[in-house]
């Protein structure tokens, strides 16, 4: 009987070890497949994209045809797109056991559409576009594999992934934010080889072998460790986190509110982008205009305007309120840079550190995924900072509340114990608890 059990053990022990094996070669050309159609697709992307920047810059008469230029695409929203007007949010949906499609159409759709708005000027990222694009081409290519439902929910990952590492050259931060962004203080371990396979394989395809560069920038000197500069890095990080709430919750606003004005999406677009037109001529300035690269690359080099960063903010909340297509991810990163420039001389730290730091910042607020913002600030920035970038992440991830961009992300676990919500809530439905516990109370 001993030598039956002992044999059994053995016997289990290989088949485990061959599971393992197997599972792990399924995963490595899975999401190597996802990585290579969404590496190429950023390529693609970043090269289009370049080439409209380029186009605007040259020729500052396009900016007169945002209006017109966002009135199309929402046509196209409207005629086409279906649920693809949902975006990034409809991907979050889906991997959180959602019952829609995600079409094929959207990535071409937020290709196009994003494309216009920075030929034309409006104030918009890439990250958005990279994801929306990643999970449109997972999820096709899922159906063509035939895959069950699980599968499909880590192939959809691995789309967010491969998107967001090729689109900005961070692998790792790729990884993680697609296991991340899901749903606040959980993370899915049985998709991170995966996520890791199609983000590793998507930067790699955009870089190496499409030949396309990413930007880096210097941190510049980091200043030693003591006290004195940790309670000023976590006085900058509360305001980072309370600059990702306004941009969050103005951005929601303006689109509520663009919505309840006009009722018609090709006007609502149209009105916007007369209103961004006005807004350039008032401050007299194109500075705050597409993506914002500019503007990080100034606060790493010279002083910058103080209230650069408020601009930028105001100028995305309203492009991206008025419908038109992009991420919110780059200006973010604006934003942060060119605050953190800012509260250098108050603060009386290093202009680049302090950027630095507001880089990653502002964006681990606004979008819950601190350890993904950790992890690009070590792959942009090097590991010689990582102790501030672990606090600036942490701190701006807390005090941004229950607040973020992506409105059908879930709430896991409550940032604090304080503060008590239903399992399952998603960042859009807080609001509406709240204001049924005030009204119990009464």
């Amino acid at each position: 009987m001993n030598e039956f059990r002992q044999a059994w053990a053995k016997w289990s022990e290989k088949w485990t070890l061959l599971a393992l094996a197997g599972t792990l070669l399924k995963w490595i050309i899975l999401g190597s497949g996802v990585g290579i159609l969404t590496g190429t697709a950023s390529a693609l992307f970043l090269k289009s994209l370049d080439a409209v920047t380029n186009l605007r810059l040259e020729h500052s008469w396009l900016l007169f045809l945002l209006p017109a230029g966002g009135a199309l695409v929402s046509y196209l929203y409207w005629k086409f797109g279906k649920n693809s007007s949902k975006g990034n949010n409809l991907i979050l949906e889906q991997i959180n056991d959602g019952q829609e499609t995600i079409p094929l159409r959207m990535a071409p759709l937020v290709l196009f559409g994003t494309l216009v708005t920075h030929l034309l000027g409006g104030s918009a990222g890439r990250e958005g576009t990279a994801v929306q694009m990643g999970g449109s081409l997972a999820e096709w290519f899922g159906k063509l594999l035939r895959v069950g439902p699980v599968d499909r929910k880590i192939l959809l990952i691995c789309g967010i992934s491969g998107g967001f590492g090729s689109i900005f050259g961070t692998p790792l931060a790729g990884t993680v934010f697609g296991l991340e962004v899901l749903a606040i203080g959980l993370i899915s371990h049985e998709a991170l080889i995966p996520a890791f396979v199609a983000s590793f394989v998507g930067n790699l395809v955009t870089s190496s072998f499409w030949g396309v560069s990413h930007l880096h920038y210097s941190i510049g000197e980091v200043p030693s460790l003591d006290w004195l500069v940790v309670l000023k890095v976590v006085f900058a990080s509360i305001l980072f986190g309370l600059t990702s709430i306004l941009f969050s919750e103005l951005t929601h606003f303006l689109k509520k509110w663009y919505t309840r004005l006009f009722k018609n999406p090709m006007l609502k677009s149209a009105v916007g982008g007369f209103i961004i037109i006005g807004l350039v001529y008032m401050i007299g300035s194109r500075d705050y205009l597409g993506l914002g690269i500019p503007l990080i690359q100034s606060s790493f080099t010279e002083n910058v305007s103080p209230f650069a960063f408020l601009f930028k903010l105001i100028f995305t909340s309203l492009t991206l309120g008025a419908g038109f297509q992009g991420g919110e991810v780059t200006p973010l990163f604006a934003i942060g840079a060119t605050l953190g420039n800012a509260l250098s001389g108050f603060l009386h730290l290093y202009a680049p550190f302090l950027a630095g730091l507001g880089f990653i910042a502002v964006f681990s607020g606004a979008t819950n995924t601190p350890i993904a913002c950790f992890l690009m600030g070590i792959e942009l920035f090097g590991s010689e900072a990582a102790i501030y970038l672990f606090i600036a992440s942490i701190v701006s991830y807390l005090f941004s509340g229950h607040t973020g961009i992506y409105t059908s992300q879930r709430i896991g676990i409550s940032k604090s114990h304080f503060i008590s919500l239903p399992g399952g809530t998603t960042l859009s439905s807080v609001k509406g608890i709240r204001k049924k516990i005030k009204d119990g109370d009464r």
